[in-house]
């Protein structure tokens, strides 16, 4: 299991594309994906489940990956994250 905190730097936070975005990144690993705010965790291969998260700007993310690929799953998303899933410059 990899654990690593990110922080959601995108203004508009985690809405409608950037759930598509990240879900659809993620869809193919084989490993259980996580996203876990305020003790609330959802599956990270569901686009609902991430977009109920209501992650706003600067909220802190848990994300939790659990398998044969964990590692390059954990990485994938946090390289995402830090992207502001390419929706801004900079």
């Amino acid at each position: 299991m990899i654990e690593r905190i990110v922080t959601v730097q995108n203004r508009a936070g985690l809405h409608a594309r950037p759930s598509a975005f990240l879900v659809q990144s993620v869809r193919n690993f084989q490993c259980n994906i996580y996203l876990e705010k305020d003790g609330d965790r959802v599956n990270g291969k569901s686009i609902m489940g991430v977009i109920t998260l209501g992650a706003a700007y600067g909220t802190e993310i848990k994300i939790v990956t659990e398998g044969p690929d964990e590692q390059t799953a954990a990485d994938a998303l946090v390289k995402l994250f830090n992207s502001k899933f390419e929706e801004e410059q900079g």
